[in-house]
This record gives C-alpha cells, structure tokens and sequence, in this order.
C-alpha cells in the first residue's frame, strides 16, 4: 500500500495540474502580480505590488502546518492559505486551507461562490456531502488519505462523528474562493434580514427566528 506521503503528493500533483486547466479566476497576463493589499485602488483582485520589491516571502506561507483550535461553537476551524495571506497568489488562480475538526466538530453547511474545492484528509474520519440544485444530497464517509471534491457554488459540509480529531487539507481553483455560512449569512447579517422573510421562508415563527439569531449574535 502507497504510504501517505506519497499519496498527498499525488494528490498535490493533480490540484496542481485542475487548477492550471480549469482555474475559475481570470487568466494572468504577465509571470506574477503579488498582491499590494495595503492598495486603496480597487479592481478584481489586487493591484500589483512594485516588482523590486517583490521577495520569496510574498510566496511563503507556514499558517496551515499545525493543526487550528477548535475551542469554538462548531468545534472545528478553517485556516485559510489565500491571497490574503500569501499575496503572491494573486492572479494565479489557487489557494488552500487547512479545516481541523475536534471529535463531534462540524463546518457547517456552507458555499464557495467562486471555487470548486478538493480535500485530502490527513487524519481521522469525516461525513461530507453537497446538496444539488435539484435538492440530491451526494454524501460519502472518508478516512485517512481518501480525497473528496465540492461543486463550485453547491452547498456542502463536513462532520466529524469520530472520537478522535480530524484534518483535511482543502484546495481551490480561486485565489480568494470567498465562503458563506448558511446560518451565519441567514441569521446574523447587518442589517439583519427581516424576521417575516425568514419566518415565511422557513415556515416557522418570528419568535423562533429572534431565537435562532440570537445565537449568531457577535459574543462579547
């Protein structure tokens, strides 16, 4: 049997060559544009930084190497490796993320409107599935080394029902694949959406919705 270490290099090797075929971001015009993120101009992405000024750290990154705290209310954590945190991604049309999951954690159901999204998982067990735009749910349980991949723009979660932490390494065909949490966007937008809209779309009772965005209110 292939060890894991040869297996997560495959699996690097395909992203690598999914993303350079079927990048969902702009093609690029020119060898590199590393972000300028401290720009106040404001186009799709990020204005250049001054070539000269460009170095190796731009490309760098160590923020997905050790796994997240997951002491929080999902008890799991994303650890984004994206253009905001390695500016030289800009332009290029890939990130990744690290996702830690404390025994029960859960990423909620949620969209990436701008990427597709692979995972490999590095350690223990995950429920994971999409939900199409017929109402299918697609669903499958993974282990150690087992890759699994979301649609562009479906629905789609994560849930460790094992006893022991898991991790998968996520990788995306956008720089800056942007993530809306269902919950989270329904129940604790500013301005908040009008408790009738969402007492109606989800036939049920304003006084069961106040309820609900109460606990995606900021904690103090």
């Amino acid at each position: 049997m292939a060890s894991p270490a040869l297996l997560l290099s495959v699996f690097l090797g395909f992203i690598a060559f999914f993303f350079i075929t079927v990048s969902a971001d702009p093609d690029m015009l020119q060898d590199l544009c590393v972000a300028d993120l401290s720009s106040g101009i404001k186009v799709n992405g990020f204005p250049c930084k001054d070539a000269a000024k460009v170095t190796s750290l731009d490309f760098f990154s160590q923020g997905i190497a050790n796994p997240g705290l997951t002491n929080n209310t999902f008890r799991a954590l994303v650890t984004g490796a994206n253009v905001m945190t390695i500016p030289g991604l800009n332009t290029l049309g890939v990130s990744m993320a690290r996702i830690d999951y404390a025994p029960g954690g859960l990423n909620p159901p949620h969209i990436h409107p701008r990427a597709t999204e692979i995972v490999y998982v590095l350690e223990g067990t995950l429920d994971v599935g999409f939900l199409t735009t017929a109402n299918r749910l697609i669903s499958q349980s993974l282990k150690k080394g087992d890759v699994f991949a979301f649609p562009k723009g479906l629905v789609h979660f994560q849930k460790n029902n094992g006893r022991v932490p898991a991790a998968v390494i996520a990788a995306f065909n956008s720089q800056l694949p942007g993530t809306q949490s269902l919950g989270a966007t329904l129940f604790g937008s500013t301005p908040p959406v009008p408790d009738e809209i969402l007492s109606q779309a989800f036939q049920t009772t304003p006084r069961i919705v106040k309820n609900i965005k109460s606990r995606f209110q900021p904690k103090n």
